[in-house]
Parts: C-alpha cells; structure tokens; sequence
C-alpha cells in the first residue's frame, strides 16, 4: 500500500512558514548568521517525510530523527553525502541509527529542483526550521535559539490529527512564572545561561526519566517550608547539597566554557534523578539541595485545595477552574497543596506518561495556577 499524504502538515505548513517569516523579519542587525525559511511546500514536505518516518521501523527500532533546513555552508563541520539522499520515509529510516544520538540533524536543502538529504549537521543558524521526530506519530517544528547551552523553541506539536501552535503570548499573563517566559522562549538571550534555563534543564531532564517526579523549589533561607513537610524527612540533605548553585555562582566568560556547561549537565542530571525517588524533593532558589522522597501535608491551619486554574499555552486554550484531581494523581494534589500553603514557592511535576505541569501562586487570580508545558519540552 503506497504512502498517503500527511493531511495535517498541509494545514499546518502556512501558519509555521509565517511564524519564521515573522521573526526574521523582527531580528534587527545583522542577518547574515540566520537560517533562510523554508517555503510552506517545503515546510509540508519535510513534516509529512518525518511523520511517516516515525511510523516506521528498523530492525525493530523506532526512528529518531530530526530534519534541519539548511545548506551545508550554513553548518560548521558539515558531514557531507557523496549523493544525496530522497526526502522520504524509507530513506529516513536507514539513516535513523547513524543520527539519533542528541543534536545530530539531517540537512535538507534544495538540490536540482528538489528537496534533498545531504548529510548531517551538528551546528545549526539561529531560526534554524527543525521537524523532530519525537516518538512515533509525533512530530515537534521547533527552531534554535543561536546557543549551545539553550534549549530549542519549540513552534507545535502535531500528534496524529492533533495541532498544538505554542502561543507566544502566553508569557504576557501578569504573572507568568520566568521559567515558562523562559520555555517559550522570549526572555533575554543573557538569562539562557543563567538559573532560569537551568530550571528549564531540570524539567527537561524530569521528563525524560519517565519515572514521573515532584520538584518543589524554595526561597532560599527560608524555613517555613517545613511546615508542609511531614517531619522527620527520610532524605533529609546536611549539608545542603551545593553542587549545581557553585556552578552557577562562577563567574561568566572563560569559566562558562564547554566544561562549565558539562558540569552543568551531569549535576542537572544528577538532581532530577533525585526526583524518580517517590516523595518531593526540595531545592532552594539559589539550586541548593535540601531533601529528596519527602512527604507533603497540608499546613496546619489552611483548607484543602479544591480549585485552580489550569492552561497550557497553545493557541486556542481557555483557562479553566478544575479540581486538582484532575489533573492526575498524588503528585499533583501535593504540588497543588504545597503551592496553595507556601505561596513563594513553584512545583514542578512530571508524570511517567510525558505530561508535564509547573504549579505556581497567582496573585492576580488568587488561587493555584497550573501551567500545562509538557508541549515545550519536546
């Protein structure tokens, strides 16, 4: 049976071709270093050859792929194909293997008439049009924001018939957490480098455990956190591990080179593992460590929480007031708890299914806002 179109990527083409247009047309200075757009064929192209990709196999291994429009001039070290490749699904497939470790892309650009494979870069423009294959049936267009520490925007998500466009304005909520302006990615290219993006590198690495997990973060010296903390705390931290805020407290330049940003990345790593333990673990807002396993009471004094508001910023979403219950289980009604009792803190929850939630304190609505983000992180 041959291969149908991907109906969705035809939808969808027109309104991601206009998104980079928009932003390139925004950037100011010199444009010399940026990406070229794809025109929406190539835009449809390239996400129906990732789609079905993803449906397929080799030898029993699901494709891990993502595609970069580019030229190879645009790349630094470009690994070069004497011929290239087709821009089909078969073609993806038996490259698969050779690029699905991380930050690996397939360059696809114009050759004689027709949008080709041409090898594979490492190094990418900013702007960069990227189509990930993130599992199968699930497809992420995303860009790169022109750093090597820096998460990539994500633009959508499509899953099957589904179309999620990330809007931009959801950052403008009046009191929007900085790590979802940061996931959204319209802060300023300096704090990329700083405590935001790791918050953001934390979620990333949460998710990817799929074990599900609960981080809380705290303000730093203070103390009545404890009072929404069963006592004693089976994995109580003293001192206070201080890894990740010693790091982050170095001084910029030569001493955030790329070992700077290694370390980094183990010692993430190294604490949302901490997260796979059932219970919460605790940090400060300075990255301190404080406990991990540890179990949430509601503070004496204060009513169970039986409302919030909960959104995700795609475009067409409508804020609904909702039982925390549904929005998953124990770890949900915790962090929803825990935020309601301890209002300078945020909650960070990831579910084993992927879905990923950050519970913070609205001033403006006065109850728990949830922010559904499982979309950005892809």
């Amino acid at each position: 049976m041959s291969q149908g179109a991907y109906a969705v990527a035809r939808t969808v083409a027109p309104r991601i071709h206009a998104h980079f247009t928009d932003h390139l047309n925004a950037v100011q200075g010199d444009r010399a270093q940026l990406a070229a757009v794809p025109d929406a064929a190539a835009i449809e192209a390239m996400i129906d050859a990732a789609f079905w990709a993803s449906l397929r196999r080799e030898e029993s291994y699901i494709p891990k792929i993502s595609l970069a429009y580019l030229t190879p001039d645009q790349s630094e070290h470009p690994l070069l194909l004497e011929r290239p490749l087709p821009l089909d699904s078969a073609a993806l497939t038996r490259m698969a293997p050779a690029v699905e470790r991380p930050g690996i892309h397939l360059g696809v650009a114009m050759t004689d008439g027709e949008l080709r494979v041409w090898g594979m870069a490492r190094a990418i423009p900013r702007y960069c049009f990227v189509a990930e294959v993130a599992e199968p049936g699930l497809i992420v267009i995303k860009h790169h924001r022109g750093t090597d520490t820096a998460k990539f925007v994500n633009v959508a998500v499509l899953e099957g018939d589904q179309i999620k466009v990330i809007d931009e304005h959801a950052s403008t909520l009046p009191d929007c957490p900085t790590l979802l302006t940061s996931l959204l990615g319209f802060d300023s290219p300096d704090s990329w480098n700083g405590p935001v993006n790791v918050l953001v590198q934390l979620a990333v690495s949460m998710r990817e455990h799929r074990r599900g997990g609960l981080l809380i973060v705290v303000p730093a010296g203070a103390s009545a956190w404890r009072e929404s903390i069963v006592q004693p705390i089976s994995y109580a931290i003293s001192p206070a591990f201080s890894e990740l805020a010693e790091l982050l407290r170095q001084s910029a330049g030569a001493a955030r080179g790329r070992a700077w940003q290694e370390a980094i990345a183990r010692a993430v790593d190294a604490v949302a593992g901490l997260t796979a333990v059932d219970g919460a673990t605790l940090i400060t807002s300075d990255y301190d460590v404080l406990a991990f396993g540890a179990k949430i009471a509601r503070r004496r004094g204060q009513p169970q929480v039986e409302q919030l508001t909960l959104t995700e910023p795609i475009e067409g979403d409508v804020a609904a007031v909702v039982n925390p219950a549904v929005l998953g289980g124990t770890r949900h009604l915790s962090a929803a708890q825990f935020v309601h009792d301890q209002q300078d803190a945020i909650a960070l929850v990831a579910s084993q299914d992927g879905r990923f939630t950050v519970f913070a304190w609205s001033p403006c609505e006065n109850m728990v806002h949830a922010h559904r983000v499982e979309t950005l992180l892809l």
